[in-house]
């Protein structure tokens, strides 16, 4: 048998097992009805197959409730990705990813979200926290783990992630054209390590930018196609506008969000219910996330939360 051969059987081999790995460190294999897997070669990206909502909040009850708790330096941004993870656990269906043309339910709820890491200017740097939304965890924990984040960002000093970013950029345009190539073709053969799944910030469950805090409206993202985040929340400035409330029309603090989903993940009703969730935390911030009494006393788990059944 020549080598020509030999390579060529053993390059088919090797495809083939590729072909067949469907077990991956950040999720488990869905079966799904046959439209929807035809859904991922008929629309193989992510941002052919994005939607978008929008939606509006009176924010009269949530931004009298930030102001009591940024007593232990928490502010819109905790409250807002706290929220977003309170709805991702009440819809289990939004918690899912396209990897592969194969569709995956994701090991876990994880939120990232973007901020500055210096002073509000044209120079400004961006960051990225990314942390998992775990059971039995109070909103204050929620906001210590989250600063801990924001903290080491802030530090001036180089994070995992800046060291990796430094050492792409040190190869030429050729090689790093080839090195993004391959993490893509890791990912798409379930072969990527989990190590560096779980340090990336788009591999994520839900991926947030509070454009509020720039004093900004929210824009309608992009879904990125590297990693595997497959929903994108902005989140506006607070603006006085009308509103129905009680049947009647008002003119109220109107917090205004959009969204961005990939339809291949699941239909149009698990979306709206996820979204609704969201909407009922912010809603509502005392109920279901607490953390203003002197004496600690409606400190409470933010999932599972023994409130949310009740109403």
């Amino acid at each position: 048998m020549s080598l020509p051969l030999i390579i060529g059987i053993a390059v088919f081999v090797f495809w083939i097992l590729m072909e067949f790995k469907t077990s991956r460190p950040d999720g488990t294999l869905m079966n799904i009805p046959p439209y929807r897997r035809i859904m991922q070669y008929l629309m193989p990206t992510r941002n052919e197959s994005v939607v978008y909502f929008e939606s509006y909040l009176d924010a009269t009850n949530f931004n009298a409730w930030v102001e009591k708790v940024r007593s232990f330096e928490a502010n819109i941004t905790h409250a807002t990705v706290a929220a977003i993870g309170i709805g991702l656990s009440a819809t289990p269906a939004m918690n899912r990813f396209v990897m592969g043309r194969r569709l995956y339910a994701r090991n876990g709820r994880w939120l990232t979200f973007s901020m500055l890491r210096t002073r509000l200017n044209a120079e400004a740097k961006i960051g990225t926290v990314k942390r998992e939304f775990i059971d039995g965890e109070s909103f204050k924990e929620w906001t210590a783990r989250v600063n801990g984040g924001i903290k080491e960002e802030r530090s001036g000093t180089k994070t995992s992630g800046d060291k990796e970013l430094d050492l792409f950029n040190l190869l030429p345009r050729p090689l790093l054209m080839l090195a993004a190539s391959a993490i893509g073709w890791m990912n798409h053969y379930n072969i990527l390590p989990g190590f560096f799944i779980k340090d990336d910030p788009m591999h994520t469950s839900i991926f947030v930018a509070n454009l509020g805090s720039l004093n900004m409206a929210p824009g309608y993202h992009h879904l990125f196609e590297y990693g595997t985040c497959p929903l994108f929340i902005m989140v506006g400035k607070t603006e006085l506008g009308p509103m129905v409330v009680n049947g009647e029309l008002k003119v109220v603090p109107r917090m205004h969000l959009r969204f961005s989903f990939d339809e291949r993940i699941d239909h149009g009703l698990a979306t709206r219910g996820g979204i609704e969730a969201v909407l009922r935390v912010l809603g509502d911030p005392q109920r279901y996330l607490g953390c203003t009494a002197d004496d600690g006393s409606d400190v409470k788990p933010m999932w599972p939360n023994p409130e949310w059944d009740k109403a």
